[in-house]
């Protein structure tokens, strides 16, 4: 009877420790509930219907779906961009993360202060720093053809430029790749030191540890940063609104720009929901096609043990 007992209080505990987990749960439960999967579910139903706010959604089938994909030619044009914009930036981005977070992974005095100094950009509001890049590639007197002009270079019309307008975002953005040195310089922390030893040992010069030793062990940290780097990239926004509204002639109008645009000027909703929808499924087939591929070049140490 008293083995009973005591077995029938244990259960009695963790039911009530169940249910408190729960209750505290709860409130997170309800709000991603009513704040996203409930968004989530209404925009794809929308993107079947012909809705403009201030009419009654009106079921329209596949047309929102067919006249992005037949008719309206902004939408490639806004794909265009955004892959240009995309096959540009990620591996820019990579690289300079990369190489700032080497530079700040040396035993130098003051290094902390350096690696401060670096990440600052990162924090910068978005807006904030659009409307400094803005001055800084003013064509006449901006900071950067200032100086070209110094060197006796004349400098590019950069984002009042159709060819020149989309590397000027790409090096905006470029700025900010602080978040992600930070994370490489932690990846590069973490790299066994007798791993580079042994390569010593071996007659490895520098650039052959570094190829053979730190990509290899780098590569979970490159592949998190490219997943991420894919995601955000394709949703570029606040910089084109701010800096160049789309211009000019739409060399910038990027995909959510023009989502944008059809949602809240245009007031489209239906049609916006549909492009979202695309963008959301090209996203996942991209991201799903990385981690397919991730066997293949991604070095897991303990995997290996």
């Amino acid at each position: 009877m008293t083995a009973m007992l005591l077995q029938k209080r244990r259960l009695s505990m963790r039911t009530q420790e169940a249910l408190t987990c729960y209750l505290f749960l709860l409130p997170w439960a309800i709000g991603f509930l009513a704040f996203v999967i409930g968004p989530v579910i209404a925009s794809f139903v929308l993107s079947f219907m012909d809705y403009s706010v201030v009419t009654p959604p009106r079921f329209a089938g596949l047309s929102n779906y067919t006249v992005l994909f037949g008719e309206d030619t902004r939408f490639g044009l806004s794909m265009g961009n955004t892959l240009y914009y995309v096959g540009m930036y990620v591996p820019l981005h990579l690289l300079v993360a990369i190489a700032l977070a080497l530079f700040l992974n040396q035993q130098v005095r003051g290094m902390p202060a350096y690696r401060t100094l670096f990440y600052i950009p990162s924090i910068v509001p978005l807006v904030a720093g659009a409307i400094l890049w803005v001055w800084i590639l003013q064509p006449e007197w901006g900071l950067i053809n200032s100086l070209l002009n110094l060197l006796g270079i004349e400098g590019p019309l950069w984002l009042a430029s159709t060819e020149w307008s989309k590397p000027a975002l790409i090096v905006m953005a470029l700025w900010g790749s602080g978040s992600a040195m930070i994370i490489f310089l932690a990846g590069l922390q973490g790299v066994p030191q007798h791993l580079y030893e042994a390569a010593e040992i071996d007659g490895a010069n520098r650039w052959q540890r570094f190829v053979n030793v730190t990509l290899p062990m780098l590569s979970p940290t490159i592949f998190f940063l490219l997943v991420l780097s894919v995601i955000g990239s394709f949703q570029v926004f606040t910089t084109a609104y701010v800096m160049t509204g789309g211009g000019p002639a739409e060399s910038t109008l990027f995909y959510m720009l023009y989502l944008y645009r059809r949602a809240f000027v245009f007031l489209n909703m239906g049609y916006a929901a549909a492009m979202a929808w695309i963008l959301f499924l090209g996203i996942l087939a991209l991201t799903l096609v990385q981690f397919t591929l991730a066997n293949r070049w991604v070095y897991y140490e303990a995997e290996r043990r």
